[in-house]
């Protein structure tokens, strides 16, 4: 039958050798010796299945094969751009990872969001410079200026705009639905919260309200799930903790909330210190400084009668954390 298959131009790859075989040994002996005609055309049968399985099965494994090759390359790339410092490469290299719909590895998540982490950084970092340059124009009564830093930060904008709802694309419809575990299911809810509250930070009226909605929305579900099934020790629940809280301090204008979700992480934190494996020690222990520094600073900002009406957020901004 080897024969015949090499007769037809068929791959004779071992995994189609081994298994035609086996089905060779539970045919009766007339299959083979049969002058039939309904026999001519079994084998006819027969053997065009072997050529579909066969053809089917090299070609899965070689996209397979292909994919993680592609996985590999990305990877390599995205770390060597990281290296480099050319963080837009890095995160083209992450995208095209993520879009190929499997679970990311930690290493892979951790690119990601390092690679995005750096690219919207430095947007919003420019941002908020122009903006206080804006406002101090604005006092000295230069229309001028003012109208020239508007211009410029309406680009600046625009790649806020553009990188954040490139990100959340991709969460959307690759990497929340590849995900199986609790810690990646928070992690990405998290980066949600994380990049809505970053357009909340420059959009007005409606558009700022829908994205502080989307905002409390990705840490909502990222909490729910992490108070479940995350120790308080663990550094992805200690750093939603903290920017969850730096989002109703920014965002929402309410330090009572924002003080209050900080000391709870922070407490429960050190209730489990004891439990803290040594791999996690570090980031651990480094966010936890963050939200007591937080909390002093936004402690002493509060209103002697614990009201928030008098708050005005521009008076008191918490050290920017970025995890």
């Amino acid at each position: 039958m080897w024969i015949q298959r090499w007769r037809f131009g068929l791959p004779l790859t071992p995994t189609t050798c081994s298994i035609f075989n086996h089905y060779i040994t539970t045919l009766p002996l007339f299959f083979f010796f049969s002058a039939s005609p309904s026999i001519y055309l079994l084998r006819f049968f027969t053997l065009l299945f072997f050529v579909l399985f066969s053809f089917l099965s090299d070609l899965s494994l070689s996209v397979t094969m292909s994919v993680e090759k592609e996985r590999e390359t990305q990877v390599y790339l995205a770390k060597l751009a990281e290296q480099a410092e050319r963080y837009e490469e890095m995160v083209e290299c992450m995208k095209k990872v993520a879009k190929l719909d499997l679970e990311l590895t930690v290493e892979e998540r951790n690119l990601l969001s390092v690679g995005y982490k750096n690219v919207i950084g430095a947007r919003r970092a420019s941002w908020r410079i122009m903006s206080s340059i804006e406002q101090k124009e604005e006092s000295k009564g230069n229309e001028h200026n003012v109208k020239l830093i508007k211009g410029y930060c309406q680009k600046v904008e625009e790649e806020l705009s553009k990188i954040c709802g490139d990100i959340l694309t991709i969460i959307d419809q690759h990497l929340i639905p590849s995900s199986t575990s609790a810690e990646a299911n928070v992690f990405y809810y998290k980066m949600k919260g994380d990049y809505f509250r970053y357009l909340a930070e420059f959009k007005t009226d409606q558009e700022r309200k829908e994205a502080a909605e989307q905002s409390l929305k990705g840490y909502e579900a990222a909490s729910a799930t992490a108070n479940t099934d995350l120790p308080s020790t663990h550094p992805i629940r200690l750093g939603l903790a903290l920017n969850f809280s730096v989002f109703y301090y920014e965002i929402m204008n309410s330090p009572e909330r924002a003080c209050h979700l900080a000391k709870q992480a922070f407490d429960e934190a050190i209730a489990e210190l004891d439990t803290l494996s040594e791999e996690s020690y570090k980031d651990s222990t480094l966010i936890m400084q963050l939200l007591r520094d937080n909390l002093t600073l936004w402690t002493s900002d509060l209103p002697e009668d614990g009201g928030e009406d008098n708050i005005k957020p521009e008076e008191a901004k918490p050290t920017e954390p970025e995890h």
